[in-house]
């Protein structure tokens, strides 16, 4: 899994942003707008990255299978933060535990006993790599 950075992408356009009613119905005019997607979902661009998620550990987190995931090297990690970590030599993403004990990367996945979390030795070659900010998913 690599990377995309956000700054490699210069062809994007505003997309027309309607209003959908999600509760009672009301009359209304036309409540369009302009949506520029990577502005608002890119407050970061030289320090934003996409990745597809690959693999079912983060379910309960509502990171599917195939999601892409928006990662902002920018912001700080915290404790129980969704975040992107490399460790021992590969990129997972996982909730982020920062304890006084230590760090523990903890899969969302209730369902499968096969995710245990993961804690975090200082002998490991370890990054909080990015903080995901958003999930981008398929209806």
């Amino acid at each position: 899994m690599q990377p995309q950075p956000i700054s490699e992408l210069s062809n994007y356009e505003s997309l027309l942003l309607g209003s959908v009613k999600a509760g009672y119905l009301a009359p209304g005019g036309d409540t369009s707008e302009k949506l520029d997607l990577v502005k608002t979902l890119v407050p970061n661009r030289p320090s934003t990255f996409f990745f597809r998620v690959d693999g079912v550990s983060m379910v309960d987190a509502d990171m599917d299978e195939g999601d892409i995931i928006i990662v902002d090297r920018a912001v700080d990690p915290y404790n129980e933060c969704k975040a992107v970590c490399f460790l021992n030599g590969e990129f997972t993403v996982k909730r982020v535990d920062m304890t006084s004990g230590g760090i523990v990367l903890v899969p969302c996945n209730e369902d499968n006993v096969r995710y245990k979390p993961i804690p975090v030795s200082p002998d490991d070659e370890f990054t909080i790599w990015g903080v995901v900010t958003w999930v981008i998913k398929k209806a």
